[in-house]
């Protein structure tokens, strides 16, 4: 299906109008215009884009504004902005390659956190043995914070069995809690604090609930100054520097979108029928329904969601995205469809 222009609540397609649950925008931003005008400013002030290297001696202050603002949203030490999430990814693992034993890795992580040698961290729902013996070694574990298919923060507590002799470094992928899960989607880094972890970082996509083109690093203060030091990420090009200001002059708008999200899936929450067929969490903006030919049911009804085919799956996974822009009948019209189809 293609479409000419943005795909908001409401997506035109062969001139008919369709409810859409579709897509990654869950604090509805790149369609609001308050940010729409914050962000057109800035690129009225900054420019397009910016092709100097961050290192040069001409240094524009909205990184600084930006990456403060992002430190402080997920209480971390410092942050760095990146051109995608993707290249965020890459940039981490290139300064750990240089100081890890071993990596390790959960289930279906996603492409920018996968290194060849990897280890998996679980084999046949059980511990890795090799995270259980005595060898003393530094050691890197890869997840994403909301695992593929589910709806709630991934467990760590597991690493508290990890012996001490491991020294942990824990790389979260953060693309769908950010802005989503935590204090004000601040997301789940935060939260973590487990004993046996020497060093947490967290990676993240900014163009899903944040609304624009490009990824962040977060971590302590030393673990930043060493990606800064990457030739990669000398030469690579920097995220637009009007983005990034925008992030920092958005700040209430952000705490106001994601007030309107929590207030859709209370909504929803209260007034869906628990079913094991339908995977929903109240603090989580995807459903995950396993009910036949739901597809064609709500194309039937003039709704389109997220359908596609998982790698690693057989059947197409259907995923009903809610936004902080859908309205209450948008949503009793999907609500309604599933608890009839559940019954």
């Amino acid at each position: 299906m293609k479409v000419n222009q943005f795909p908001d609540r409401i997506i035109e397609i062969n001139n008919e109008e369709f409810l859409y649950f579709g897509g990654t925008a869950y604090l509805g931003l790149p369609t609001n215009e308050a940010f729409q005008r914050i962000f057109i400013q800035n690129i009225l002030k900054w420019g397009t884009a910016y092709g100097s290297s961050r290192t040069a001696n001409i240094k524009l202050t909205a990184y600084d504004n930006g990456e403060d603002f992002l430190a402080k949203h997920i209480n971390s030490e410092a942050a760095l902005t990146i051109s995608s999430g993707m290249l965020a990814g890459k940039l981490v693992l290139e300064v750990l390659a240089k100081e890890t034993d071993c990596f390790f890795h959960f289930a279906n992580i996603h492409p920018a956190l996968r290194v060849p040698s990897s280890l998996p961290f679980f084999i046949e729902n059980e511990l890795n043995p090799r995270l259980l013996n005595s060898t003393t070694e530094k050691i890197t574990i890869l997840t994403d914070s909301v695992p593929s298919f589910h709806t709630q923060a991934i467990d760590l507590s597991i690493l508290n069995v990890i012996p001490s002799t491991k020294k942990i470094t824990l790389v979260v992928d953060e693309s769908h809690s950010l802005g989503i899960l935590g204090t004000n989607g601040s997301g789940i880094y935060s939260n973590i604090s487990i004993s046996t972890i020497k060093r947490k970082i967290m990676i993240a996509s900014l163009g899903k609930a944040f609304g624009l083109t490009g990824g962040v690093i977060a971590s302590d203060s030393n673990f930043i100054k060493q990606v800064n030091e990457l030739d990669t990420f000398i030469s690579s090009a920097s995220m637009s520097a009007a983005a990034v200001q925008t992030m920092a002059d958005a700040a209430i708008i952000y705490l106001q979108q994601h007030q309107k999200l929590k207030k859709n899936l209370k909504y929803i929450d209260t007034h869906l029928l628990k079913n094991k067929a339908v995977h929903f969490d109240v603090n989580y903006p995807l459903i995950y329904p396993e009910i036949d030919e739901i597809k064609e049911i709500l194309l039937a009804n003039k709704i389109i969601a997220t359908n596609f085919k998982y790698p690693t799956g057989t059947k197409d996974l259907n995923r009903i995205v809610i936004t902080a822009n859908h309205k209450k009948e948008d949503l009793d019209r999907i609500i309604a469809i599933l608890n009839q189809n559940i019954l």
